[in-house]
This record gives structure tokens, C-alpha cells and sequence, in this order.
């Protein structure tokens, strides 16, 4: 009937499990699931008035009192298709919070976002490494396919730290949402399992303890991201 119409290449698929909420340990960090003890410690860290600009292009935000913070918090905690996660730093502080969100196991897909990186946190080294462990476990002990990171088209910092980081920037959604009521255009950029491994080999040529001095660090992860795929030809 015809030439055969193009379709995707087959896989030999089965669903995935969901991220499990199990320890997530680094050198300079840990990732680990959100609940009632960190809460207190955690809007110290990410709530201070200083802090505001951080919540300018997020749904959420800012929380004036405790109570606000804890209760948007908990509401994460137990809402379907996400985990909650806080990050804690070397001393086991929380100094930042993240999530996994649209889990889809079916697909092998998964989303990271709602990241909010106290004064502590950001710009540093364990930052990274947060944003490491959270992809490895993706990848390497879930074997997804596809991990994702969206943000407001307009946000500038967020478009340049999925770009550090890895992610391919795929388009944008516009007219995607009316956020604290104004409009918000969507921009859309993911990892794919194919394009994993080259991203790890350089997450941890970069992670490595001869990449980091007194003074900071060596090389900067897009240079070694340069590096590695020079070597691979």
C-alpha cells in the first residue's frame, strides 16, 4: 500500500521505577528527600528578605512567615508524579531545595525544577554536584531516557546554568502560563540518555579533587566538557 511512512526506532522498553528517595551523597553535598525536620532550618536559608530576586520567576514566592513556607513545602511532599528533595551541604545544613517533577516511569522521563539555592549554596562547587546526583540517579541507577529542565524564557540566569550543565535548549512554549499574573513563555531543554554518558565523564573530570585548588577551581566545566569531547574525536 504505498512506501511505508517513517516511524521511531524500536526499543526493546519497559517501564522504569520512580525516583526512590534514597541518599543521594557527594563529596561536597548530599541530596536527600524533603521532610518535616529540615523545614525550619531551610526557610532561615532561603527565605531572608535578601533573597527575594530568587523567587522572581518562580510560581512560588516569597514566604513573609514560616507557616507560608511549611505549608507550601508539605503540599509538595505528597503531590503526585514529584519528590521533593532538600540539599544539604557538607556539614549537613540545609541550604537548598530541589525537585523531581512530571516523573513519567512509563516514558522514562523526568524533570528537574522548584531549585531554590540559598546564599551558602549558590555559585558553588556542591551546587554543581547537587545538580550531578540528581541527573546520575536519573540516568545510571533509574535508566531513564530523557531528563528535563524548564524555565521563564526570560529568566536569564536559569537559561545559562542548564546550558552549563549540559542541557540542549529544544524551544520555547509560548503563552505556556500566567504566573503571579503576568505572562510566562517557556523554554524547554533536556539530556538525553544517548548524550549522558559524554555529560558525566565531564561532571566528574570536573568534580575530581585535581580539578579544585585553595584558590578554586582548574578548569571550568565547559572547558572540560570541551576537553572530553575532543578526546572523543
Amino acid at each position: 500500500m504505498g512506501d511505508e511512512l517513517p516511524v521511531g526506532r524500536p526499543l526493546a522498553w519497559t517501564p522504569r521505577p520512580a525516583p526512590d528517595g534514597r541518599l543521594l551523597a557527594g563529596r561536597w553535598c548530599s541530596v536527600v528527600p524533603l521532610d518535616e525536620p529540615h523545614l525550619r532550618d531551610l526557610y532561615a536559608e532561603v527565605c531572608g528578605v535578601e533573597s527575594d530576586a530568587d523567587w522572581v520567576y518562580l510560581a512560588i514566592g516569597p514566604y513573609r512567615t514560616f507557616e507560608d513556607f511549611a505549608s507550601m513545602c508539605r503540599a509538595s511532599m505528597v503531590e503526585p508524579g514529584r519528590l521533593s528533595a532538600v540539599l544539604l551541604d557538607a556539614h549537613d545544613r540545609p541550604v537548598g531545595m530541589a525537585s523531581y517533577l512530571r516523573i513519567q516511569p512509563e516514558h522514562g522521563s523526568v524533570e528537574v525544577g522548584s531549585i531554590l539555592l540559598g546564599p551558602r549554596l549558590q555559585r558553588t562547587t556542591a551546587a554543581t554536584e547537587a545538580m550531578y546526583l540528581m541527573m546520575r540517579h536519573a540516568f545510571d541507577d533509574l535508566v531513564y531516557r530523557r531528563y528535563e529542565w524548564k524555565c521563564d524564557s526570560l529568566n536569564a540566569r536559569s537559561r545559562a546554568a542548564a546550558a552549563r550543565l549540559g542541557f540542549t535548549y529544544e524551544g520555547t512554549f509560548r503563552n505556556a502560563m500566567v504566573s503571579k499574573g503576568r505572562n510566562r513563555d517557556t523554554a524547554w531543554f533536556s539530556i538525553t540518555d544517548d548524550e549522558w554518558p559524554a555529560i558525566r565523564k565531564a561532571f566528574e573530570a570536573w568534580l575530581a579533587p585535581d580539578n579544585h585548588s585553595a584558590s578554586g577551581q582548574v578548569s571550568s566545566l565547559q572547558q572540560v566538557r570541551e576537553q572530553v569531547s575532543e578526546a572523543q574525536g
